[in-house]
């Protein structure tokens, strides 16, 4: 258990923020973090059936106070002064101020619209990268910072945050603990925007194909409007292939459980269309 709860460090903080400030720099000049700080335990997922696969329960970081708050002065850095000079992808929506889910849904909207009142086809593909969250590659991240121009200080330290997280299971009186090879920390602080740099790369990617992608965390949106199916057909097949290599690079891939297509069309019957794999 933490015993740095915030109100301690509330109501010490006049005497508490000039130790604060030292233990921080110093965990960023190092790019140390203590295992103390960092450890991942299993919740029930509600409303399932039974508890009996991996899939069921759902790894929470506990992480301390003081680490929640190095983690907060990284995430105001690289969004103040990082992501103004190179900003994310203006299709991703999640995570960032002034955007939303009612946005992102709303261009949606409008898109299809349009293209129905011009008599258009619009066709659309709408996917969910699996377990993106637990599954990154602590590489693919790090990666993802140098391209945006971190300081490899900051780097190392975000490196180190990841890496040696201890996940503790326990049945009964039984108790055993494993590190954790991948993934950003469920819960964790910098966890949201660590996701958005990765799959910058990847919006960024689709972006130059002639078909409209948009991004909502580990939600992908693909959408190819067009006068013709086999046309509309083709691009959309091309976008596929684009997320199914760059899945194959970063050792990721796209739940089918949560994979549609849809034809936004005013004909009855659809003809033309090839068959997208």
């Amino acid at each position: 258990m933490d015993v740095n709860f915030p109100a301690l460090l509330q109501e010490g903080r006049e005497v508490l923020i000039p130790y604060l400030v030292r233990i921080i720099r110093a965990c960023l000049a190092t790019g140390y973090v203590t295992i103390l700080w960092r450890q991942v335990v299993f919740i029930l997922k509600p409303g399932r059936i039974s508890y009996c696969r991996p899939k069921d329960f759902r790894p929470i970081s506990l992480t301390s106070f003081l680490l929640k708050t190095l983690e907060r002065l990284v995430d105001r850095f690289l969004r103040d002064e990082i992501l103004v000079s190179k900003p994310l992808h203006p299709n991703q929506y999640a995570y960032q101020a002034g955007k939303s889910m009612e946005t992102a849904l709303n261009l949606r909207v409008v898109r299809v619209e349009k293209a129905l009142d011009q008599q258009e086809i619009a066709l659309g593909v709408f996917l969910d990268i699996e377990g993106a969250f637990k599954n990154t590659s602590y590489d693919s991240m790090c990666a993802a910072l140098v391209r945006h121009g971190v300081d490899h200080i900051i780097v190392r330290w975000v490196k180190a945050t990841l890496e040696g997280r201890q996940a503790i299971v326990t049945l009964g009186s039984l108790s055993r603990s494993d590190e954790v090879s991948r993934g950003c920390p469920q819960g964790g602080v910098l966890s949201p925007l660590l996701w958005c740099l990765v799959v910058d790369e990847l919006l960024a990617r689709l972006s130059g194909g002639g078909a409209y992608a948009q991004g909502y965390a580990n939600d992908i949106c693909l959408l190819a409007v067009g006068k013709f199916p086999n046309t509309v057909s083709g691009l959309i097949q091309w976008v596929l292939n684009t997320v199914e290599a760059w899945c194959g690079e970063l050792g990721l891939s796209v739940n089918s459980d949560k994979t549609g297509l849809v034809a936004f069309v005013r004909k009855r019957k659809l003809s033309g269309f090839f068959e997208l794999r």
